[in-house]
């Protein structure tokens, strides 16, 4: 097949997803266009099945805001006509699937039928899609796409619930590719930033309020008092200068590294013995099951799509949001020397389910179901490439 694939080409879940999901359909012999406005981070080398076209987003003094949607719809068409691509895969919903049904409108005029699909990722649905001056649109572009998915039960059941979907939405769950993320020997690191044999905990993200961070840090505060252990912070975002103000304000500065944006995160989960994600919501959570591949077990919160990954009392231990005090007890009882062992056991088993693997077969099974569909449903005199 030949696949156009849009998605934003930052760290974040969507575009690292849409990359990675990319580059595995490339490997196993689809042909593979990306459609963005810069390369995407994870698109970090050559492959004779993958193209990358940039978007050309010209500005003029009339516009204060430049027409991304326009440029990227034009790109679309111009990438299918060309390419003759069988489908488009847009990964998260604002603005890829209208941007998307524009292009596919404008083909249409010109001949040529082009399946769409749409992924949802997370907060195109739980916070941006739900504001007023987008649900309109969002509503109506998922209706118009040919195929919609979503990464968990929880996204799916949420799709439903905050707008008036009338398509069936897919679940596929996000994956983790288990030849990058796998525990490797760093013994050196952990020595350097724990010399005393400390235990180290970990947490990864884009730093903003949902992320709870602050949470993150009181929940360390309390399990040093019980067990000597480190904290590393990987990421960045706007909340965090609040973050280590707070982490000064309780003397906690050498006990605590900010790492900032890592490429190689799989080095850190290495050496960790246990990852923190008191989120908010997450729509699935893909940077605790990154851990989970290294064979690091995790306290979360129960919210979102986390109970879809994180197993009670064997990967560790979910609570409400916010209990930091229940965080706590359970951090430092899969701490313990005599439980420790069996968390991480548990781990990377789990960790196996969501493999690469495992999981791209389910799209590519949904590709040729759409694509099937989209043919005996387009209008004969229409090209289907």
């Amino acid at each position: 097949m030949k696949i156009g694939i849009v998605c934003y080409p930052t760290f974040g879940g969507s575009g690292v997803v849409a990359t990675e999901l990319g580059k595995g359909l490339a490997k196993v012999g689809h042909q593979v266009h990306f459609i963005t406005y810069s390369q995407p981070s994870r698109l970090d080398f050559f492959d004779q099945n993958i193209f990358y076209h940039e978007v050309n987003i010209p500005t003029y003094p009339l516009f204060q805001y430049p027409p991304y949607e326009s440029a990227l719809s034009s790109a679309m068409v111009n990438v299918v006509k060309y390419a003759q691509l069988d489908l488009l895969h847009v990964h998260y919903a604002i603005p890829h699937a209208s941007s998307a049904y524009l292009a596919k409108q404008i083909l249409r005029a010109q001949g040529i039928h082009i399946p769409v699909i749409t992924t949802l990722h997370g907060t195109d649905i739980t916070l941006v899609g739900k504001d007023d001056s987008y649900e309109p649109v969002i509503t109506f572009s998922i209706n118009e796409s040919d195929g919609v998915t979503a990464v968990s039960e929880f996204l799916k059941q949420s799709t439903y619930e905050y707008f008036a979907i009338k398509r069936d939405i897919e679940v596929i769950p996000n994956f983790i590719d288990l030849e990058r993320f796998r525990k490797l020997e760093k013994s050196h690191f952990k020595t350097a930033i724990c010399p005393d044999g400390e235990k180290l905990l970990v947490h990864t993200s884009n730093f903003r309020k949902v992320k709870r961070i602050e949470d993150v840090v009181k929940t360390f505060y309390k399990v040093r008092d019980a067990i000597p252990s480190k904290l590393l912070l990987v990421g960045d975002g706007p909340e965090r200068a609040k973050i280590e103000r707070l982490c000064r304000d309780l003397d906690m500065m050498n006990d605590v590294r900010f790492l900032g944006k890592l490429d190689a995160i799989e080095e850190v989960l290495s050496v960790a013995d246990l990852f923190l994600m008191p989120s908010e919501t997450e729509s699935f959570g893909l940077a605790a099951l990154e851990a989970l591949a290294c064979e690091v077990p995790l306290i979360t919160s129960n919210a979102g799509g986390l109970p879809e990954l994180n197993v009670q009392g064997e990967t560790g231990f979910m609570s409400n949001v916010g209990d930091v005090d229940d965080m706590v007890k359970n951090a430092i009882y899969v701490l313990q020397d005599e439980n420790l062992p069996r968390f991480k056991a548990n781990a990377l088993p789990r960790a196996k389910m969501f493999d690469l693997a495992t999981v791209l077969p389910h799209y590519e099974r949904y590709y040729e179901k759409i694509i099937s569909q989209s043919k005996q449903n387009a209008p004969q005199n229409l090209i289907n490439h």
